[in-house]
């Protein structure tokens, strides 16, 4: 095991040697990372990934450095320092060049390997990153956290939608399916849900599992189809789903030191189509083991307790494995090392001993059964003893054995011996053996240099074509027919390479360069001479096929020349689609199991057998076209028995007319770098520049042949025939270019037509726009005048219902008025009445006070009367005068009563106001409003003017009056003191003079 210290290199090679990895182990090699510019000397690997290769892949340490790692090319680099902790790594890309690195602060970035330039950086988690899936175009990627997964468009890099859930609900993984526009989301609750990447249209849902095998799923793996899911967690039982009819269909249990289940990945193999039968599972004691998912064996397996895995990745084409450890270094281990014991070819089914005489075996003496891969003893006979099939030993020499040797320990001879007694090679092994009987180089190198060149201009618009529902195989298609293009010329105009090359595309899809080898090798040696007569069919090859059934069957033949079908009808739709159009998948690959396992010359006779086989409906074909659909379309017949006939042509056709000496011996490809193939008349490459010269070069070649075999009449008649065959060549080119000149015609035709149908289309559409414009302007015109008269209806029915408010407000208005103008009259009149009774109450108490005080007075003259009555004479003037200010005091008298009885009625009043006063408040401002309002329109009676005329001067004369009487009872209250005062002075002192006049 070699192990590789990065150190502080940037760049350099992986090993120093080629590595030669142990069965035991399969390491190819240990990368490890120290340094001294950090801390800690050792710097620990956390993720990896390989890109859609399988030959590249990167790798990110806790410091944020980013290695690329090319393993055919052994070399790494540095290409990026991040400055902290990768969490999730993808090299999936559609551009090759870029990466995505999801980092420890919960952000995504995308880099360039080459420019080693950052491209996007794409935010939006909440928590750490831990996976990323892209999908199979590499146009979309999904980045999956425990909170939430986000989708991503690549092309612009901005969001297309978010997974939301609750926090009750975690995500565990949500990923992409192969090859397809699938999304599979999985919880922590065990739910798993499909979804369409377009519209995120939920699918379907997966049942919950089982309750007496159920776990809590936290690893995820699907094979390369996308139709089985294996779902693992805290238990050693592994549950297989099959998505296509969603139910769990089996349980695998693990060891018993298998206590947890930490990652899954399935083992991709080039001949499994996509169904990957090997399962790898890693446990939490850090051994990864690979287990067979049909029969539930262990294969092998990698790590051990001393040296855990923390984390593995397998390459897309399942030839390394890509191993974080726990001590923090890698690990790239050969998956071809590790099963180098399981592939190995089984042993055979019969030992070759010794011959016995053919009387005296019996269908029924041998019987052998092959299950689940192992070999079943024959059954014995009734006297116990064994009969055992012995053949000779071959002698023939050690030259023949070295050319019937293939590699991988297999034997021509062996092998064909085993093909003619069962008809077929065991569908386990079929693509081993072709493998081995063609030889192949697995140039790697060579064929990267070819798929490097990207997709040739030819093969651009295949699926115009070609249109294929399966856009992977479509891929594979173009990517194969584009390496052919590149390694010769000649195919970037081969019209029916596609046909030839798409049987063994759809078989060798998962691996393209044995793809590529197949294809070539096939046409290096089952398809000589094809392309002496290019671009027409190979007259030489149908000529020879011709000449077979010819011999063989010359009635068939007549009939095919009866009704002008040619070889170009009944042969070269057989070769150039090389059977697979009249051929199911399993019928095809047992003729090709004995095709591939016999001369170039097998490929023809099939040609022969095939119509020799079907002579019966052919000699009922009476119209061309139904020899054309006989063949390009399956027919009954059986394969077997054509095998037989072919067999059977191989063995009886003259060697003269015989295929095989016409053509070469099989020829494998050569190793490192492949053969040139230049078997085509490179003219019609470049047919303008080079055809004269040609011509011309030819013309003088056969001039001095000519002159040189003068004198031989043999080769002057090959010439002769030579001349012929040239002749016919040049015909054949010349019809050729009239029918590709016809053809360019014919499509100048088609296209001046099709132009003037545009240009008619064109001009309805314009007239239709026209017509369409109108009617929207007509409808817009009307729908404005609807809107207009609805307007002025709406205003219309709002001025009527406001003038119709307007006169009931009047209405009302003038009743109120009139209510309360009847209302004040009543009230006046009331008023009226009570002040009349409080005067007349007043005035009665004033006589009835002046009576009083009348009598007072009397009394009083009385008195004084007696008093003076002595003193006549001197009083008389006295009393004159007591006359006079007894007349003055009853004009006061009167006066008083009169004021009094003024104040008595404006204390009434007072009273009464005082009472009313807040209904007054209350209906004032109601009658001014109303006043308000009334001013507003034209008067319609003239009381209600007097009316609030006399209310103000009522209020005005009211006020006056009581600052009066207030000044006039003050003024009276006062002199009537006054004179109260003098008239009691004036008493006294007439009482006193009475006295002194006595004495």
């Amino acid at each position: 095991m070699q192990s590789t210290d990065l150190g502080n290199k940037e760049s350099g090679k992986i090993w120093h040697r080629k590595p030669s990895p142990a069965t035991r182990d399969g390491i190819i090699v240990n990368i490890i990372h120290t340094t001294s510019d950090y801390l800690p000397k050792v710097l620990r690997f956390l993720n990896v990934a390989f890109d859609s290769s399988g030959d590249c892949l990167i790798a990110g340490d806790h410091q944020g450095n980013i290695y690329v790692f090319d393993l055919s090319g052994n070399r790494f680099n540095l290409v990026q320092r991040t400055a902290q902790a990768c969490t999730a790594l993808a090299f999936n890309l559609r551009r090759k060049s870029e990466f995505l690195v999801a980092l420890a602060d919960y952000s995504v970035k995308c880099f360039d390997t080459v420019t080693k330039e950052l491209i996007s950086w794409m935010r939006g988690h909440e928590s750490s990153v831990f996976s990323i899936s892209v999908h199979a175009s590499g146009r979309y990627a999904i980045t999956t956290s425990s909170d939430t997964a986000q989708l991503w468009d690549l092309d612009t890099f901005q969001r297309k939608r978010k997974l939301n859930i609750l926090q009750s609900v975690g995500i565990q993984k949500v990923f992409f399916l192969p090859l397809s526009n699938t999304i599979l989301s999985c919880f922590k609750d065990n739910s798993i849900f499909a979804w369409e990447c377009d519209t995120l249209f939920c699918k379907y849902q997966l049942p919950a599992p089982p309750e007496s095998s159920s776990i809590l799923y936290k690893v995820f793996a699907v094979t390369r189809d996308g139709r089985i899911l294996a779902a693992g967690g805290k238990s050693n039982h592994l549950h297989l789903w099959c998505l296509e009819a969603k139910q769990l269909f089996r349980i695998i249990q693990m060891p018993t030191k298998v206590r947890a289940i930490r990652h899954l990945e399935f083992l991709p193999d080039s001949f499994d189509a996509g169904s990957n039968q090997v399962l790898g599972v890693l446990s939490q004691d850090g051994i990864m083991r690979f287990i067979n998912i049909q029969t539930c064996k262990l294969l092998f397996e990698i790590g051990s307790l001393d040296e855990g895995i923390s984390s593995s990745v397998i390459s897309p084409h399942g030839r390394y494995i890509a191993s974080v450890m726990e001590n923090g270094s890698l690990n790239i281990y050969s998956v071809q090392a590790l099963t180098q014991e399981i592939n190995k070819p089984p042993p055979p089914l019969v030992k070759v001993i010794e011959d016995l005489p053919k009387s005296k075996l019996t269908s029924g003496d041998l019987k052998i059964k092959v299950t689940s891969g192992r070999v079943q003893r024959p059954a014995k006979s009734r006297g116990n003893q064994m009969q055992t099939r012995i053949l000779k030993q071959d002698l023939t020499g050690n030259v023949e054995n070295k050319e019937n040797e293939l590699s991988d320990g297999l034997n021509k001879k062996r092998l064909q011996i085993l093909l003619k007694g069962y008809g077929e090679y065991p569908t386990k092994y079929r693509m081993f053996i072709w493998r081995a009987l063609l030889q192949l180089p697995e140039n790697h190198t060579a064929f990267s240099s070819l798929i490097d060149k990207g997709i040739h201009v030819a093969f651009l618009n295949l699926q115009k074509k070609y249109p294929i529902k399966s856009r992977k195989l479509l891929r594979v298609l173009q990517r194969t027919l584009s390496a052919l293009a590149h390694w010769s010329a000649i195919f970037t105009d081969t019209p029916y390479l596609p046909l030839l090359a798409f049987p063994f595309v759809k078989l060798f899809q998962n691996n393209q360069l044995i793809c590529f080898e197949v294809v070539a090798t096939l046409i290096i040696n089952w398809c000589q001479h094809w392309f002496e007569y290019f671009p027409n069919p190979p007259i030489n090859i149908l000529s020879m096929i011709e000449n077979v059934l010819a011999f063989h069957d010359k009635e068939l033949l007549q009939h095919f020349i009866d009704h002008d079908i040619t070889s170009r009808l009944y042969a070269w739709p057989l070769l150039e689609t090389v059977f697979s159009e009249v051929l199911t998948r399993e019928e095809w690959l047992k003729l090709f199991d004995n095709v591939f396992s016999n001369h170039p010359s097998f490929l023809l006779m099939t040609v022969v057998a095939y119509n020799i086989c079907s002579r019966a409906p052919l000699l009922n074909c009476n119209l061309k076209d139904d020899f054309e659909y006989f063949f390009h379309h399956r027919n009954n017949l059986d394969i077997s028995f054509v095998i037989r006939q072919v067999y059977h042509l191989m063995d009886t056709t003259p060697t003269d007319i015989h295929p095989d000496s016409m053509l070469d011996v099989f020829v494998a490809l050569t190793k490192g770098q492949y053969p040139v193939f230049n078997q085509y008349p490179k003219f019609i490459v470049d047919y303008q520049t080079q055809e004269r010269d040609r011509i011309r070069n030819d013309e003088l070649d056969y001039l001095r042949e000519r002159q040189t075999v003068e004198n031989m009449q043999a080769e002057v008649d090959q010439q002769r025939v030579e001349d012929e065959a040239w002749c016919q060549k040049q015909e054949l080119l010349r019809k050729a270019e009239e029918t590709r000149r016809e053809m360019l015609l014919q499509e100048e035709e088609k296209m001046i037509q099709q132009r003037q149908r545009l240009a008619a289309v064109k001009r309805e559409l314009k007239v239709k726009e026209m017509h369409l414009q109108d009617a929207a302007r007509r409808r817009f015109l009307k729908l404005q005048q609807d809107q207009r008269e609805m307007e002025l209806r709406r205003l219309d029915d709002e001025i009527e219902r406001k003038v119709h408010m307007r006169d009931q407000e009047i209405a009302t208005t003038v009743k109120d008025l009139e209510m309360r103008h009847l209302e004040l009259e009543s009230q006046k009149r009331l008023y009226e009445k009570n002040l009349t009774r409080t005067q007349e109450a007043v005035a009665e108490e004033m006589r009835e006070d002046a009576d009083a005080y009348r009598q007072k007075v009397n009394l009083e003259e009385h008195t004084f009367h007696r008093l003076i009555e002595t003193d006549q004479t001197q009083n008389q003037a006295t009393q004159q005068r007591e006359e006079a200010e007894e007349k003055d005091f009853r004009l006061k008298s009167e006066k008083k009563a009169s004021v009094l009885s003024d104040a008595s009625r404006k204390w009434f009043l007072e009273k009464e106001i005082e009472h009313t006063k807040h209904p007054c408040n209350e209906v004032v401002p109601r009658c001014q409003n109303e006043q308000v309002a009334s001013s507003c329109l034209p008067p319609r009676s003239p009381q209600l003017n007097d009316i609030s005329e006399m209310d103000s001067s009522t209020r005005i004369s009211l006020s006056q009056r009581r600052i009066q009487w207030d000044t006039m009872e003050q003024d009276l209250v006062e002199r009537v003191r006054n004179l109260r005062q003098r008239l009691t002075a004036r008493a006294r002192n007439r009482c006193q003079t009475p006295h002194l006049l006595a004495a």
